[in-house]
């Protein structure tokens, strides 16, 4: 069989995506018979058929579910290797790190300081910080545990206790201590782009098994904040955020039964960079010095 390039995983996640191939030849720019010729032809190389097609409907077969998350990596791997090239050949080539924003970049901060190496720190989104790390755009990141770690290596850094956030007057505020059962059936925050196992962990699901009530969807720690203190939903927190976040309108409570959050630092999987691995070393030696979080403010 001949290999498969990359120009034809392109236009096979393309329609995958849309489902469309008039929609998926529109969005590569060309016209859509080559495209169809194209994916004709990767059928063929590959020995299997990709897409069920009908006049009016176009669905993946099971080969073709294979096909979506296994290019997924591939593609991911061949931008990776480009991006990390280019960034070899810079004069002083520095190391990119990334991180959401909060106790993650607070941390990153520490270590960059105490780096003998150029570092370049670039602030991003919830959930993002694998998927920088595996196409290239980043060589290391601090991101939280549980998550999707593919393809990554892996090193905890610190872990710490979960609490809850209140609007003030919220009747669990009354209580000393809550546990995960409490959140069944009250509306928790959405994240964009959260896996099934990231919102059984941000709602306590993971522990219960019990329904939460979807939420309004935030981005970003000021709008979780924001929504919480306007009563429109209740959070399962690491202990850290509560020490960054204390206002008058929001009231923090243990929740003891909670799994705690970790934080790791992460780099590709059998990456042999010698910055990546005296970075990690940087990384585990300033979290060992810190004080352990957990303590939760009174209110």
């Amino acid at each position: 069989m001949d290999d498969v390039e990359v120009r034809e995983l392109r236009y096979f996640r393309a329609v995958a995506e849309e489902l469309n191939f008039s929609r998926a030849a529109e969005r590569l720019g060309m016209a859509q018979p080559p495209l169809s010729r194209a994916i004709r032809l990767l059928e063929r190389r590959l020995g299997v058929q990709l897409f069920e097609r009908t006049s009016r409907h176009v669905s993946l077969t099971p080969a073709g579910d294979v096909l979506f998350a296994e290019s997924a990596k591939a593609l991911d791997a061949v931008t990776a290797a480009v991006r990390r090239t280019r960034r070899a050949a810079q004069r002083v080539p520095a190391l990119v790190v990334t991180a959401k924003p909060g106790v993650a970049t607070d941390l990153l901060r520490r270590i960059a300081e105490a780096h003998p190496d150029p570092v370049e720190i670039r602030v991003s989104g919830f959930g993002e910080q694998a998927k920088l790390v595996r196409d290239g755009r980043a060589d290391v990141a601090l991101l939280g545990c549980p998550g999707d770690h593919d393809g990554l290596d892996v090193e905890v850094l610190l872990s710490e206790p979960r609490v809850a956030a209140l609007p003030s007057g919220h009747e669990l505020a009354r209580r000393a201590a809550l546990t995960c059962a409490d959140f069944a059936g009250r509306p928790t925050p959405c994240w964009p782009g959260a896996s099934a196992a990231d919102r059984a962990f941000w709602s306590g699901q993971d522990v219960t098994r019990l329904p939460v009530t979807p939420g309004p969807v935030v981005r970003d720690g000021a709008q979780l904040m924001e929504t919480i203190a306007l009563g429109q939903a209740i959070g399962l927190l690491p202990a850290s955020f509560a020490e960054l976040g204390s206002r008058d309108d929001v009231v923090y409570r243990p929740v003891v039964d909670a799994t705690p959050f970790s934080l790791a630092v992460a780099w590709a999987a059998g990456s042999r960079d010698p910055r990546v691995a005296r970075f990690v070393r940087t990384a585990v030696a300033v979290s060992e010095a810190l004080p352990r979080p957990g303590a939760v403010p009174a209110g």
